[in-house]
């Protein structure tokens, strides 16, 4: 019988981990925008909607980590927590810095309530079941913070796209470096870092694909497909290398 590592359904945290995880983020935000603006909002909220709940029906049913599911159920997070994050301020008028506080506190609620239940919030023993889920309520609500954090720094704070790239690298390079050298908490450097790979990665998508504050202007089409290309060969690797998976141990 095959141990308890055979059921993990995250990926092994390596470089591909990090690099594909930036990936989904700077595309989310791309195609959001971009489906939001090409056609009606409700439609493409509607869309990302059950984008999202089909991945996540596909990724809760896997009996274990399979590359491709696991990247599209980020994927589709990425879409929709975008969207989740314009629509309150976009439709319902609310600030970004008020969007960005409740998604944090919001955050901060889930991993009460995870660690109070679970008794861990370890990336390394996410198993079937209720882990799982608070695993996945997480990554929502981080993603629906980095949005809102993004654009906080980059519309409200006026420092524009590549101004918000350089604060949130410094900001996700400091955990990791707290880590390997003050001994900072691994679980907690990792999921630090984690919450900051999306407003990074948005606000390189937006740099790219704005005509304003600061951006390129090559537009969100163009970058989304060429983030989407980007990510279709990086999990087509992790799917035939198995680079991402824990081994497992004998029989």
């Amino acid at each position: 019988m095959l141990g308890s590592q055979a059921l993990l359904k995250v990926p092994e945290i390596t470089v591909f981990f990090w690099i594909v995880k930036l990936l989904t983020t700077a595309m989310g935000e791309s195609t959001s925008d971009y489906l939001v603006f090409q056609i009606n909002p409700y439609v493409a909220v509607v869309l990302g909607c059950l984008g999202l709940v089909v991945a996540l029906i596909l990724q809760l049913l896997a009996p274990r980590y399979i590359a491709w599911i696991y990247w599209l159920a980020v994927v589709m997070v990425a879409v929709f927590g975008t969207m989740a994050a314009d629509v309150l301020h976009v439709v319902m008028g609310i600030p970004y810095a008020v969007s960005t506080v409740f998604f944090a506190t919001l955050l901060a609620i889930v991993f009460v309530v995870w660690y109070r239940t679970e008794g861990t919030l370890s990336i390394h023993t996410i198993y079937p079941g209720r882990r799982e889920l608070f695993y996945w309520a997480t990554v929502i609500a981080t993603f629906a913070l980095g949005t809102a954090a993004g654009d906080l720094t980059a519309s409200t704070f006026q420092l524009g796209y590549f101004g918000s790239i350089v604060l949130f690298a410094i900001l996700f390079a400091i955990p990791g470096l707290a880590w390997h050298f003050l001994g900072l908490n691994p679980i907690a450097a990792f999921w630090i870092a984690y919450v900051i790979t999306r407003p990074l990665g948005a606000s390189v998508a937006d740099w790219l694909g704005k005509p304003f504050l600061g951006g390129l202007g090559l537009g969100d089409g163009h970058v989304s497909i060429v983030l989407t290309i980007l990510i279709i060969l990086f999990v087509a690797y992790l799917a035939i290398s198995k680079v991402d998976v824990a081994e497992e141990p004998a029989a």
